[in-house]
């Protein structure tokens, strides 16, 4: 498993927070690391992640995952 960041669209509101936290929740085998306005963390395998977006879009906001990094990438 791996971190991914997900870019959220939509969110604006602690309602939104609780929304994309069940949403996320609601997907097996995926760890939420952290969720804000606008973005979510989790810790996941890749396969999982197009289930993250369409879990995200069903609670009513757009998800985008962000480029994979590599592993010398040193800025975040």
């Amino acid at each position: 498993m791996s971190d991914h960041v997900l870019f959220i669209e939509g969110m604006s509101c602690h309602h939104c927070l609780n929304a994309v936290n069940r949403a996320i929740q609601s997907v097996p085998d995926v760890r939420l690391t952290a969720v804000a306005i606008g973005r979510a963390t989790v810790d996941c395998e890749p396969d999982r992640l197009p289930h993250l977006v369409h879990a995200i879009e069903r609670a009513g906001y757009r998800a985008h995952p962000s480029p994979p990094r590599s592993s010398g990438d040193v800025n975040n």
